[in-house]
């Protein structure tokens, strides 16, 4: 097998990408306390909410008072995802450290998503790159629909790094490839990673990466593969997409945490404390999660044998 970084960073999403979408509203409190729990991790980056319109996105309208609230611990870059002018200004008000800007990669994933069409996406992005950079604050963009789209199905990976290309050059600080609603593969998502390393060397790549087909641990280590350190993930697998009906959210923090520590590939994030939040999950969002790795352990978690075998065999 090709190896990849000995280390990668992982941005917690959870608390924006999970929640935004889930229909039970967490209150306040909740989020601040989700958010303080997951900064004792070892994150490298926590998206901790989004400066939409509250009428857009109600489980989020408290997002200036969690950013206020939340205790914030050295090392970590806390996230927000802004997208237009109005939620820069909102941003900037709390200090957030980084901008998540968002638009998608095909044409009709973008004007139903965002009520724009992709050049006026872009001409938004650009105005908000622009201003942020005046403030000072960094700005990700995120490419929805990077590997395929429920709507036009596949993407063209040329129209993929047009888009990058042309955020790179308005100002972008990262970019973010976004299997939005679980359509990668994992020899697409290497070709693609492989083709955004060559083009923007430059450029900081992040994956974001949905399980709704079961693939996305094979897509991160397709990635991986390929040289990419940075992922998104989410605390359970919160999160999905209104345009996949039936999706299952984004990969599972816990589960990549656990399969790059077996590889040996650092994560810097503790495993064991972000399975203690994975099990409050359920009263927090107030539905039942299905996780695998929470029910069976560490794959190096041991139980004790049956006592019949001392009694036939004797002491081991």
């Amino acid at each position: 097998m090709n190896t990849g970084p000995a280390r990668i960073e992982i941005n917690e999403v959870g608390p924006r990408d999970g929640l935004q979408i889930e229909k039970a509203q967490v209150p306040t409190d909740d989020k601040v306390a989700f958010v303080d729990a997951l900064s004792d991790c070892g994150f490298a980056r926590i998206e901790v909410t989004s400066f939409t319109s509250p009428k857009a996105i109600p489980a989020l309208a408290d997002a200036q008072e969690v950013m206020r609230r939340i205790r914030r611990r050295g090392g970590v870059v806390y996230t927000a995802l802004v997208p237009n002018i109005r939620g820069l200004e909102r941003a900037l008000e709390v200090g957030v450290d980084e901008l998540n800007l968002v638009m998608s990669s095909s044409e009709t994933h973008n004007r139903a998503n965002l009520r724009m069409t992709r050049e006026q996406s872009l001409a938004e992005l650009g105005a908000v790159l622009q201003a942020a950079q005046a403030a000072g604050v960094p700005s990700n963009v995120s490419l929805s629909t990077a590997f395929g789209c429920p709507f036009d199905g596949d993407v063209p990976a040329d129209q993929v790094l047009r888009l990058a290309h042309q955020l790179a050059e308005a100002g972008a600080a990262g970019i973010t490839l976004c299997d939005t609603t679980g359509m990668a593969y994992p020899t697409q998502v290497a070709a693609l990673c492989e083709r955004m390393a060559r083009e923007l060397p430059a450029m900081p790549l992040t994956v974001h990466l949905h399980n709704t087909r079961g693939m996305a641990l094979a897509n991160a280590v397709a990635a991986w593969q390929t040289g990419v350190t940075r992922y998104d993930a989410a605390a359970g697998g919160l999160g999905g997409c209104p345009y996949a009906p039936g999706a299952s959210g984004n990969v599972n923090t816990e589960e990549l945490v656990h399969m790059f520590e077996c590889m040996g590939v650092q994560t810097g994030v503790a495993l064991q404390p972000l399975l203690a939040i994975v099990r409050g999950l359920p009263g927090l969002v107030r539905r039942e999660l299905t996780n695998p790795l929470l029910a069976a352990g560490h794959r190096l978690a041991t139980h004790a044998p049956p006592a019949w075998l001392a009694e036939r065999f004797g002491p081991a």
